[in-house]
């Protein structure tokens, strides 16, 4: 199984939108594909249709069980704040180990598999393990999902700094359209283009289709290719 661990530069940027659009686009190519997103606050079981799991589901075209919530989304934290935090509200915490287990498993399935993580790149598990260090362990190629807006370039290049710091290497850079207007776009490629030539950047514009996602994809199974001997 190929696998990708899909991050961002923070919350609300965009990974679920990614992670769900790239599901689509290949299960239409009929590739064997699952998505998995093993943590999740702000979770509200009532509305589990709306959320970031329900969302994986649906691209996969399953339903939103509680079953299937469960399947995907061991961790689940009712308040809206990192996952450390959303975890002490309700007295628990989440076992980094089991948490690193628990991809490894899902990652032993056939075809392509999406492991959606939760926030940015640093936001706390726990208290000693970050988002990062989550990557780090898997040993995954990521997919940085980050937007247009004002400020992006040096959340950015901060986010992929320290990736590379720990080893984690970026399959694809996600240039996700806020569609503020803030900051002409093109200027935004072109910054981040010039501090990070090696690294793949696709542009998903405002209501991105299934010819953007194609571009994804393909810009992951190149980089697939190229590296099998």
């Amino acid at each position: 199984m190929s696998a990708y661990f899909v991050t961002a530069t923070g919350t609300d940027i965009g990974k679920t939108f990614v992670a769900s659009g790239l599901l689509r686009h290949l299960r239409a190519q009929r590739k064997v594909v699952a998505g998995i997103k093993p943590v999740i606050s702000g979770f509200d079981i009532a509305k589990a249709r709306a959320s970031d799991t329900g969302e994986l589901l649906d691209a996969m075209g399953e339903a939103v069980t509680p079953e299937a919530v469960e399947q995907i989304s061991p961790w689940r934290f009712i308040a809206p704040l990192s996952p450390d935090m959303a975890a002490a509200r309700e007295g628990k915490s989440i076992d980094f180990d089991a948490l690193v287990a628990f991809c490894r498993d899902a990652a032993a399935w056939p075809g392509t598999l999406l492991i959606e993580g939760v926030g940015g790149v640093m936001v706390p598990l726990d208290a000693g393990h970050t988002v990062l260090d989550w990557m780090a362990a898997l040993g995954l190629p990521a997919v940085l999902v980050t937007g247009s807006y004002l400020g992006t370039i040096s959340h950015t290049l901060t986010a992929a700094r320290v990736m590379a710091q720990a080893g984690v290497k970026i399959a694809a850079l996600v240039l996700n359209d806020s569609g503020d207007g803030a900051v002409p776009l093109d200027d935004t490629v072109a910054s981040l283009r010039r501090f990070l030539p090696e690294t793949p950047l696709v542009v998903l514009p405002r209501g991105a289709g299934e010819a953007d996602f194609g571009r994804l994809a393909d810009e992951l199974f190149q980089r697939d290719s190229k590296n099998t001997p």
